[in-house]
């Protein structure tokens, strides 16, 4: 990274002073300064106090002085218990922004590492809904984070397109639906899909409800259920290529794969390749019968094929039942082989719900007993839960918010707010329709994308719609309109803008402030793809563009008498546009010129 440098600088000085011991690079910690504390680095005491063989504060002065006379952009230091804060010189930070500026600091070195990130992987029964975004926004997040971190990356997702959910739509849709289609009806393919997941339990839980009144008990009930039968049947036909049940499922599927497509479409997703869970199921059987023969699985008396985890704290899991059809299980086994066979990727990341972590901590326990050394390369991305102020959502109830449904609220509110009046937009400009519905698209978006990418993946959130569209508050709208703000101030600056970095006098604390912040850019993408963790950016540009607004009302940028200091602050200022405009562009959102 940029102080990659000055960081040797210190610990060859740390070196030299304890040159008499046998002192190593991993005894010398050096960390950002907390904010409550006076200074820019920190050095950690504790590990050095046994080569110096001297208490910590006279360790600390001894270091601290050396480390000032030596080093000439160390300006002061000070002690708080175990830790020796060091300031840095104006100059210091002068010069650092200006080889950053020079030298494309944002950008990561190349790490020649080939990353698959699986996510989204929908159910072809039910349109995308507020669940699925999640997965979708940290997914393509992640991707892009890594990418932008110097990785190769290849985004995938698998299409869990058969199985007793989808059979239960097709044959609601078989029994109720009189030849309707999306395009009879005027929906999109993968809502009308969903309709007949939900009519399907309505008409279930009435069978139900009615044989339960006929005198059978609860378990009686399900096993007498004519609708649920039929459902099993009809996968039964599935798995055995019925000619007439296939192509109905292909009708289906096709349905939903459009209206997939149009979602994707508005939230500005890709993936590089599907797979689908119809044909990886097969490889993944393929492989367990050859594990058999390889007494890597066992059959019990029934033909039911297990493996035994036993050496892992685990116990005996089934992958092919007794009839012979596969499990989710046998499914992932398939379609993981397949694409280290596809991309021979260095690592596969897993985009998926917390409730599946110990799915795929037997799958990959799986994967290494059958001998694939690239198991140990698998890595579960599991992330929290997302719900509404109204509580969870249930898809077979149809209580979900469709991903469709809440683009469109985002954009309408966002449509009144800048129909309000109050936000600096001129008469014209508030009657021109296309101008105010495109604007009104890229807030929603920005305010919808961002409350969900801030907060930590792995913790459970409440998607709170009024929160996320505060203008004002910890929002994806409040950056846009600090970006908006800042190409305001550069469409009016100078346009003879020259060096940028003869200024000669002190540095404000506002200006420090962004300056830190401007080259904690490539640490910041760094630490968010090794955590994979998009909300270390997000929190980042949240705070970058907060402290831009600070700076901006403490200190003038045109108006000054000193060309020199207005040149420095305008770069400043279209530094920290551009890492606003990369940063979200990375959590895949835009930002509007004007706001």
């Amino acid at each position: 990274m940029i102080f990659k440098k000055h960081i040797q600088d210190i610990s060859n000085s740390i070196l030299h002073l304890y040159s008499n011991h046998v002192v190593s690079e991993k005894n010398i910690q050096i960390q950002k300064t907390r904010q409550e504390f006076k200074g820019d680095w920190t050095i950690v005491l504790f590990p050095l106090l046994q080569f110096s063989k001297k208490s910590l504060e006279e360790t600390g002065v001894e270091l601290g002085v050396f480390l000032q006379k030596n080093i000439e952009y160390i300006s002061s230091f000070n002690l708080v218990k175990g830790f020796l804060n060091l300031e840095f010189t104006d100059h210091f930070w002068f010069e650092v922004l200006e080889f950053s500026f020079k030298n494309n600091f944002e950008i990561n070195e190349p790490k020649n590492k080939k990353i698959i990130v699986e996510f989204s992987s929908p159910n072809t029964n039910k349109p995308l809904h507020l669940g699925h975004l999640r997965n979708i926004l940290l997914g393509d997040a992640i991707s892009n984070i890594l990418e932008a971190d110097g990785n190769e990356v290849k985004r995938v997702q698998i299409i869990n397109d058969r199985g007793i959910h989808i059979c239960k739509s097709m044959l609601a849709w078989s029994n109720f639906a009189n030849g309707a289609t999306p395009d009879s009806v005027g929906e999109k393919g993968d809502f009308f899909v969903g309709k007949y997941y939900v009519l399907f339990e309505k008409k279930y839980q009435e069978e139900q409800a009615q044989l339960i009144k006929d005198g059978f008990s609860p378990e009686e009930a399900k096993i007498n259920s004519n609708l649920l039968n039929s459902a099993k049947e009809m996968l039964r036909k599935w798995e055995s290529g019925d000619s007439e049940v296939v192509e109905l499922w292909n009708k289906m599927n096709s349905w939903v794969y459009d209206g997939f497509s149009q979602t994707y479409e508005k939230l500005g997703v890709t993936f590089d390749k599907n797979y689908y869970e119809s044909e990886t199921y097969l490889i993944g059987k393929k492989y367990v019968l050859s594990g058999l023969k390889k007494g890597v699985f066992f059959s019990q008396d029934d033909s039911s094929i297990w493996i035994d985890l036993k050496d892992y704290n685990l116990d005996e899991k089934l992958l092919l039942r007794s009839d012979g059809t596969a499990v989710y299980m046998t499914q992932d086994l398939g379609t993981a082989i397949l694409r280290h066979e596809d991309f021979l990727f260095d690592q596969m990341i897993y985009t998926v719900g917390n409730e599946q972590n110990y799915h795929f901590d037997v799958l990959f326990k799986i994967l290494d007993k059958m001998g694939f050394s690239w198991s140990s390369n698998l890595f579960h991305l599991s992330y929290g839960m997302v719900s509404l102020p109204e509580g969870k959502m249930k898809s077979r109830e149809g209580t979900v918010v469709d991903i469709d449904d809440l683009v469109s609220d985002m954009c309408s509110r966002s449509k009144n707010i800048l129909l309000a009046g109050d936000k600096g937009f001129s008469l014209e400009e508030l009657n021109d329709h296309n101008f105010i519905n495109k604007l009104s698209i890229v807030i929603g978006d920005a305010a919808l994308k961002y409350f969900i990418l801030k907060t930590d993946a792995k913790k459970n959130m409440l998607f709170n719609t009024e929160e996320s569209i505060d203008f004002n508050g910890h929002t994806g709208p409040f950056i846009q309109y600090t970006y908006a703000r800042i190409r305001s101030i550069l469409h009016n600056a100078p346009k003879d803008k020259c060096s940028l970095f003869r200024v000669d006098r002190e540095i404000t604390i506002e200006e420090k402030n962004i300056i830190q912040l401007i080259l904690d850019y490539p640490s910041v993408i760094n630490q968010s793809a090794i955590n994979l963790n998009p909300s270390l950016l997000a929190n980042y540009l949240y705070s970058l563009a907060k402290s831009y607004n600070h700076f901006y009302h403490k200190n003038r940028i045109l108006n000054l008498e000193n060309k020199n200091d207005v040149y420095f602050r305008v770069s400043i200022s279209e530094k920290v546009s551009n890492l606003i405009k990369k940063g979200m562009r990375l959590l895949g959102i835009s930002v509007p010129d004007k706001m």
